[in-house]
């Protein structure tokens, strides 16, 4: 089993904007490796996104449209697993 088939991912962090700009990233539900976003919820810590934005979650990830960056990484990542 490679690096990458270990890899999970969940999606926080979510708005209405579907154009990707300078600032942007607060608009966009994230993509984030599962195990952060425990961490970040017992610790306070921030998290990294694929994208590479950083910040604490404290939103609701449904309310958001997918960030386009991290889905498309994602979606990378997929293709090489299979």
């Amino acid at each position: 089993m490679g690096f990458l088939s270990r890899i999970r991912t969940d999606v926080l962090e979510r708005e209405e904007e579907l154009t990707q700009e300078d600032g942007d990233h607060e608009r966009f539900s994230h993509y984030v490796l599962k195990e952060k976003i425990l961490e970040s919820a017992l610790t306070g810590k921030a998290v990294k996104a694929l994208c590479g934005k950083k910040w604490i979650p404290n939103r609701d990830p449904e309310k958001f449209p997918i960030c386009p960056t991290c889905k498309e990484i994602h979606a990378g990542l997929k293709k090489k697993d299979q």
